[in-house]
């Protein structure tokens, strides 16, 4: 698709959903300078919060660090969801919960299979309020099995989103059994841009995170195959740090400092969209704090 195309398209969304983005050519010929601008709020759509981060970085601590990177938004899950509930205790106005399926680390492997953790998240869900079920591990087949077929009836039945860390399979798996969720696919799935462009054409409804990438950018300059990914789909990719062990939210700050970075290589309005306007727009009707 020719890049022009691919602008005006994506203005198209962007006017459609009521975001004034403005022309076609003001959007490709304004740049955004950091330099010039207060620092540009960042929606974080992939952070943990387990049992053995709050131990290290104790709640209050972890709030400051979210503060000082300048987050406008994170989303919020851990292992337990003890964690998740002890940092939006400390931080309500920046927190957005997301269930995460798991009592315990080792439920990563082996959840699909383990029949307790319909009773774990239906024992969560009726004592909390959320706005997303995930972030969860599922590939291929194993979205049809009886647990996590559970998981998404109940995300359906509360109207929550799921945070799926899945190959592309999955994904359309867990789309054939609800074609009307929002998916936010962790990671962008680890596959090249020119495949994330594939699946996003088949599914309106998916949203792209880019946590634990580094690959969209080299420094301050973002990646070509990466930025015609973006321009063709403006509203569908987020930024995300994914504090998987508890050493990585020391990293909360520098990270939201170098997608600061190459976000202002991109245009204003494209910038502003992935630094944020896209994680409000998939939370849209589903979290009011």
């Amino acid at each position: 698709m020719h890049a022009g195309v691919s602008i005006r398209s994506g203005l198209t969304r962007r006017a459609a959903l009521g975001w004034g983005w403005g022309a076609a050519g003001t959007l490709a010929m304004t740049g955004f300078s950091a330099a010039a601008a207060a620092p540009l709020p960042l929606f974080d759509a992939h952070l943990h919060y387990s049992h053995d981060a709050w131990e290290v970085v104790p709640p209050r601590q972890a709030a400051t660090l979210l503060r000082a990177a300048g987050l406008r938004t994170a989303l919020v899950s851990s292992s337990n969801d003890e964690g998740t509930q002890k940092l939006l205790s400390e931080a309500p106005d920046i927190v957005v919960p997301v269930l995460r399926p798991y009592r315990t680390r080792a439920d990563a492997g082996a959840w699909v299979r383990e029949e307790d953790i319909v009773r774990y998240m239906e024992e969560r869900l009726a004592r909390y309020r959320y706005a997303g079920v995930g972030e969860f591990h599922l590939f291929g087949a194993d979205a049809d099995l009886p647990v996590p077929r559970r998981m998404v009836t109940l995300a359906r039945e509360r109207g929550l989103f799921l945070h799926a860390h899945s190959d592309a399979e999955a994904v359309e798996r867990l789309y054939a059994q609800w074609p009307q969720a929002r998916i936010l696919w962790a990671h962008s799935g680890f596959e090249p841009p020119a495949r994330v462009r594939e699946v996003l054409r088949r599914h309106p409804r998916l949203w792209c995170d880019l946590a634990f990438r580094s690959d969209q950018a080299n420094g301050a300059k973002v990646d070509a195959a990466w930025r015609d990914a973006f321009v063709e789909f403006p509203d569908r990719f987020m930024v995300g740090t994914d504090t998987f062990t508890p050493e990585r939210w020391h990293y909360v700050g520098p990270h939201a400092r170098w997608s600061r970075e190459w976000l202002a290589d991109l245009p204003a309005p494209l910038a502003e969209a992935i630094a944020w306007r896209n994680g409000q727009a998939l939370l849209q009707g589903l979290w009011k704090a």
